[in-house]
């Protein structure tokens, strides 16, 4: 699962792209009980959703021109500028290219061969999310995609990923692993399937819940939507796929224990 050990081709950072900041912090803090700080007057609105004072995600303004709401999940890298030169051979697009964040890190942001954008960050002060695993905090990444052996051929030749079929009966869903890692469990972050017809092309950031039909009602009455209701999941927990009051899609998991 997603870990703060942060190896490389692991997420270690995810941000929102928001249309109002202000509204986008009150739905979130609603839903998770997070709060926002902001990375202050040089940092163009950007700022931090800080979960019992700990850094869970971060938000901006859109600034790329008919850029959506949306979630995009980063990457850890060790050269950011190899994996954008490297994104480009493999057929990517380089949308932002690699740029310093004073001394806190850099990053760059892509777009794969199948539509999905995501991005790297390779930590300098900052080495990524202070909490996953936790109750509103980051958990699972997931790729829809319309041509999965494409992507994972993408993500391979950037990352080195690991791929396993789910244990899952009757479900065709691939599971992620780092290059680093034996446990199986401890090296996977994440998942690949194909296109759902109610789900957004790309990356769908999971976060950790205690309770997903009661998370569920709590988007509800912020006014958010439900895109998928929560469903029971063998051996993975109860998931559901939800959306913020300007679209942004992400899905909640709600755990089942580890045996």
């Amino acid at each position: 699962m997603v870990s703060t050990d942060f190896r490389t081709g692991s997420p270690n950072w995810i941000d929102l792209g928001s249309p109002d900041l202000a509204e986008s912090e009150l739905f979130y803090g609603a839903v998770f009980g997070w709060t926002f700080e902001s990375g202050g007057p040089d940092a163009g609105g950007y700022g931090f959703f800080r979960n019992e004072g700990r850094t869970v995600a971060a938000a901006g303004p859109l600034t790329e021109a008919e850029a959506l709401p949306a979630w995009t999940v980063y990457f850890r890298t060790e050269d950011a500028d190899a994996t954008a030169a490297a994104v480009a051979e493999a057929g990517g697009t380089v949308r932002v290219p690699p740029s310093d964040v004073m001394a806190e890190g850099r990053f760059a942001q892509f777009t794969d061969p199948t539509g999905g954008n995501f991005a790297v960050w390779r930590p300098g002060r900052t080495r990524g999310l202070e909490a996953v695993r936790e109750p509103g905090a980051l958990c699972w990444a997931e790729l829809h995609t319309s041509d999965l052996a494409k992507a994972l051929r993408f993500y391979q030749r950037l990352f080195g990923w690991r791929t396993r079929a789910s244990e899952v009966p009757g479900v065709d869903y691939t599971v992620l692993c780092t290059a680093e890692g034996s446990d199986p469990f401890e090296a996977s972050f994440g998942g690949a399937a194909g296109v759902h017809p109610r789900v957004n092309v790309g990356w769908l950031v999971h976060f950790a819940v205690a309770d997903a039909l009661l998370t569920t009602d709590q988007v509800r009455k912020a006014g958010g939507s439900i895109v998928i209701p929560p469903e029971q999941v063998p051996t993975v927990g109860r998931v559901a796929v939800l959306a913020d009051p300007f679209g942004a899609q992400f899905a909640i998991l709600e755990p089942e224990p580890r045996r």
